[in-house]
């Protein structure tokens, strides 16, 4: 047992020192600028718990802040500046959040799409959907199948404004980015895309970049050591622009295939050409991430930014936050189509969250458009599925200082769906809804 067995969190919270977090937090800041070696990352952790030990006053618990001096004066030492630069830009980022946090009130966000933001809130108000007491009202008066056609017809309009949006830049536009966060609904709104632009006489093919995984050895891991699929710096940045280039000129490539299973990705293995009458889909979380297709000039791309707008109040008069909507949304997916465990799902969207707010956010208003996929009455149906487990949620991470995250989604969500009315006949939902790419039933192929 070494001598430093806590640590103190910002929150005053004492939890279990862990010195793998430091060899993830410092091989994150070595990828972000090159880096592969993890070995040297566990070398340095090695010097940072080491030094920590010795300068650590006997009674004393070092603080995260205390922690994180030590890192940047280790990887200072041992020359390693560029990733001593990118962990110290990253600190400095995460304390720039907390500050804006405190004073989000006064200070409106940048990154929030303002305009569409109104289009969503008067359409819910001339709907009756703008708080959760009115979507009850209709629920109870028998309207369920009503507000799901009213829904569904509004997120189609969308679909068709972005597809003659692009037809009127066909001689020019050679790549459509479809992006948005986690289990924002870019799947289905991609299937409904496509067959409106095969009615134009164009054809989205696509490329995956799920393809361009780094080996999972390669990775970076979050805080608790689990590999961060999430983060960009998981894609090879360099060969995606370099493929997308020559794919533009109209030359051919040989796409990379990553095989999940193993963890190991195989170069030159599947080649690709794009006609006269193609359009490249990037489907991508980091669609929008400027290093994506920073080679590619901007006149040839749309961009397309979906995200679940929902503009409705609960019943302390506070906005539904569209991260819940898809939190509940991904954990209902995970469980029909992937048997993964609901509770995992909580538990790791502290860090689906983090690069979220890091990596897509920030380019929401550079996008050539934006498609509200919020459906109001996805609500009372994952009333129905959800309710009970985010309860038993709450209550196991009530007094758990290393699953703070976890427990105030848990409750905050706990709390919006005890609100809502539920309903269990989801017959009035059609295969072809959004929603049914989560909880199942859809006509389309996933």
């Amino acid at each position: 047992m070494g001598k430093i067995t806590h640590v103190v969190k910002r929150t005053g919270a004492v939890v279990p020192f862990r010195k793998e977090r430091i060899t993830n937090a410092i091989y994150r800041a070595a990828v972000a600028v090159g880096g592969r070696d993890r070995s040297i990352a566990e070398g340095l952790a090695d010097q940072v718990v080491a030094m920590l030990e010795e300068i650590t006053p006997p009674g004393h618990t070092p603080t995260v802040e205390e922690i994180q001096d030590v890192v940047e004066k280790v990887l200072i030492e041992n020359g390693h500046a560029k990733t001593a630069k990118a962990y110290i830009l990253y600190r400095e980022d995460r304390a720039r959040r907390r500050q804006e946090r405190a004073r989000r009130s006064a200070h409106p966000s940048e990154n929030i799409p303002w305009w569409k933001l109104w289009e969503v809130l008067n359409w819910a108000v001339d709907h009756d959907l703008h708080t959760v007491e009115r979507l009850n009202a209709r629920i109870a008066r028998g309207e369920f199948p009503q507000l799901v056609r009213e829904t569904d017809r509004a997120y189609n309009e969308d679909i068709t404004t972005a597809a003659e949006m692009i037809k009127e830049r066909r001689d020019e536009v050679r790549i459509v980015i479809i992006a948005g966060p986690s289990s924002s609904g870019k799947t289905t709104t991609t299937i409904k895309l496509s067959h409106l632009l095969a009615k134009m006489g164009l054809s989205l093919v696509p490329l995956t970049v799920d393809n361009y995984f780094f080996d999972l050895e390669l990775h970076p891991k979050d805080e608790f050591g689990d590999y961060d699929f999430e983060t960009p710096q998981a894609l090879d940045l360099e060969l995606i622009n370099d493929h997308l280039v020559r794919l533009v000129n109209g030359e051919e490539v040989r796409i990379p295939f990553y095989d999940f299973k193993t963890g190991r990705r195989h170069d030159d293995h599947t080649p690709m050409r794009v006609g006269p009458n193609d359009l490249i889909l990037i489907d991508s979380l980091h669609g929008l991430f400027p290093d994506m297709m920073r080679s590619v000039d901007d006149e040839r791309k749309f961009k397309l930014y979906i995200e679940p707008l929902l503009q409705m109040k609960d019943p302390d008069g506070r906005f539904v936050r569209w991260t819940d909507l898809r939190l509940m949304r991904r954990m209902v997916r995970d469980a029909v189509h992937r048997a993964y465990d609901p509770q995992r799902t909580l538990e790791h969207w502290h860090y689906v969250r983090k690069s979220e707010l890091r990596n897509i956010i920030p380019y929401i208003n550079t996008t050539d458009y934006i498609i509200n996929s919020g459906l109001p009455y996805e609500l009372p149906v994952m009333r129905t599925r959800l309710l009970d487990s985010f309860a038993r949620w709450a209550d196991l991470y009530r007094d758990d200082p290393l699953r703070e995250d976890a427990f105030g989604r848990a409750e905050r969500v706990r709390a919006l769906l005890q609100a809502v009315t539920p309903v269990e006949d989801e017959s009035a939902i059609p295969p072809d809804s959004l929603l049914r790419e989560f909880i199942g039933g859809s006509c389309y192929e996933y």
